[in-house]
Parts: structure tokens; sequence; C-alpha cells
């Protein structure tokens, strides 16, 4: 049988271990801390972008033109931003009999207006009664002769021929009430003054 180990053969062999042991740790801590540090992505989601609410398309414009044209008495239907020469043109223009110094063709078109264009010799706009009084008819008349008025001046004039462009014709005195500068007491004194034809 072989000889028991001495002593000191049994503590060199545990001390080898035992050193063999802590350079194996020692070698596993090594390679983990040279491990490189692990690294953190953030990703940041895109801002909200901001969608555009639908736009209100513009509705076309329906007006009624009469007078001194090639197709008189036509309702039509128009684009929005037409101008009055646009509804001319739309009928076949002028007639030779019109007199297109009394009406403006740059102006814009307004849903329901009435659009006349009177003739050279059309003079309805201002009857003389059986008093000697002119009439002014209102719907019809321009700067001028509406300045024939009581009280009525140029721009007050100008009011009166936008608000029934805007708004259609007057069709009674009460209607004039509406326009910005005519109150009761000028309605008074329009009162017998004016006419309101077609």
């Amino acid at each position: 049988m072989p000889e028991p180990e001495s002593r000191w053969e049994r503590w060199g062999l545990i001390g080898a271990f035992v050193m063999a042991c802590l350079i194996t740790v020692a070698g596993i801590a090594a390679i983990f801390a040279n491990q490189p540090q692990p690294v953190t992505f953030t990703i940041n989601p895109p801002p909200p972008t901001v969608t555009p609410g639908p736009t209100a398309t513009p509705a076309p414009v329906v007006v009624y033109i009469t007078g001194a044209v090639q197709q008189p008495n036509q309702l039509l239907t128009m684009p929005p931003g037409s101008r009055v020469a646009d509804v001319i043109e739309a009928v076949g223009g002028f007639t030779d009999a019109a007199d297109m110094a009394r009406i403006n063709i740059a102006g814009f078109v307004q849903d329901g207006q009435q659009i006349h264009v009177p003739a050279v010799d059309e003079v309805f706009e201002v009857v003389e009664e059986s008093m000697g009084v002119s009439l002014i008819d209102v719907n019809s008349a321009e700067i001028d002769e509406l300045t024939q008025l009581p009280g009525v001046g140029p721009a007050l004039a100008e009011r009166i021929i936008a608000y029934r462009q805007a708004n259609g014709r007057f069709t009674s005195l009460e209607d004039l009430d509406a326009v910005s500068g005519i109150g009761e007491a000028m309605l008074g004194e329009l009162e017998g003054r004016v006419i309101f034809g077609p």
C-alpha cells in the first residue's frame, strides 16, 4: 500500500488548489471588468403634426339680369367672385341700346342680386309728378340722381347703392331705414319723393 501523504504535502496540495481557484476567479473578474458598458438608446417619438381643418368652399351665386342685354330676364348661377361684366358676358353682352356708363361692370355680384342694364332712353328712375316734384327710383338711380333727394350726399348715395347691390331691391320706404345714415327723420323727408321700381 502507498504510504500516507505527509501533512506538508496535503497542505501543499490544498494551497495549490486554492491558488488555482483564486487565479480563475481573478481571470473571470478581469474579463467582466473589460466588457464595454451597455449603451442605452432613447427613442423619442416625432412631434404630433397638426392637420389643418377643411376650408369652406365658397358657394356659387344666383343673380337675375334684366334690361338692355342680348338675353334679358335670365336667372344665372355664377362662380363665387364673379363681377357684373361676367354676368353680362354670360347673356351675350350689351345691346346697342344699352347705356353702359350707368352700370358698374367691375362690381362684384352678390347672391340674390338683380342686375339691371338701363337703355340710353330709359328714364323711369326719374318721373315727374303732376305737382312738379321729381320722383327718384331708388332701385335704379345712380349717385348723381340720389343726391337730388333731401339730406342725401354722395357718401350716403354710395351706401344706398351698395346696400341694394348686396341685398336686392328696396320694396318700401321702411327698407331704406336699414341703410346706415338713414333714420326716421330722413324717412319723413323722403316720403313722397322716392319710388320703388322693378
